[in-house]
């Protein structure tokens, strides 16, 4: 039996495009043909499933009974789990990880875990890098700067910035590139995957009219995401190989 792999994608506050960089796993994994599926915590209206309505289900996961449709599952044949942690709730989601003994599973090499913490430009995202790193024992830890807002990132103070991150072990930078603004609204329009909006593809699947810049914008930067996570090997951490792609840039 393949060994279940679960990815949380979280951060502590919102706005600093976590759900952006979700969107990005999901189309990494089908190009590389990793049968995934999706949780959007966004209870109950969802940001995550009105891209990928297919794959996604939206929980609620502060209570038992979402808890369990996610956890009670993880051996239901698809390799990964990707779960989309609302905003604000990244450390209440991975204590009640530890309270069900999820991380317990994690440590002894039942479960792969990984968590992607999006990061903000403050000093509160320090804080939270502290705060998250005491439930990482056993997990890949990715510290995601996600530059998708054009966000500036502890530049006032680079010796506060070390402090933090050169003392957390095992913890992995992570760069999102910025994505041109036309390009990402006429997606966000589209409600389309990343992918379909390059292929000019509709909501089903049907031929669609976007613009043959803004696809190439997307293409251009979805390449340079996709560059980071083979550089981490991610395909590896789902127990897979990492697919050649053409025409990605």
């Amino acid at each position: 039996m393949v060994k279940p792999v679960v990815i949380v994608v979280g951060a502590d506050k919102g706005g600093v495009g976590k759900t952006t960089v979700s969107r990005t796993l999901l189309d990494y994994f089908n190009v590389n043909n990793v049968q995934t599926r999706a949780f959007d915590t966004e209870s109950p209206r969802g940001t995550l499933k009105r891209f990928y309505p297919a794959i996604t289900e939206i929980v609620d996961m502060t209570t038992t009974a979402d808890q369990m449709k996610i956890f009670d599952t993880l051996n239901s044949g698809l390799s990964v789990t990707v779960i989309d942690a609302r905003a604000g709730l990244l450390s209440t989601a991975l204590a009640s990880l530890r309270d069900i003994g999820f991380l317990d599973s994690a440590r002894s090499g039942q479960i792969t875990f990984a968590v992607f913490h999006i990061l903000g430009s403050s000093i509160a995202s320090l804080d939270e890098i502290a705060e998250t790193a005491t439930f990482m024992a056993g997990a890949k830890y990715y510290l995601v700067k996600n530059f998708i807002n054009d966000t500036q990132f502890f530049q006032w103070d680079q010796s506060t910035y070390n402090s933090y991150f050169h003392r957390i072990k095992h913890a992995t930078e992570l760069t999102i590139p910025k994505l041109n603004e036309m390009a990402y609204e006429q997606v966000e329009v589209a409600s389309v995957p990343f992918v379909d909006f390059v292929a000019n593809k509709g909501r089903n699947d049907e031929p669609a009219n976007n613009s043959f810049v803004l696809r190439g914008y997307v293409r251009h930067w979805l390449a340079n995401v996709w560059s980071e996570f083979d550089r981490i090997n991610l395909t590896e951490l789902a127990g897979a190989k990492s697919a050649t792609r053409s025409g990605e840039k």
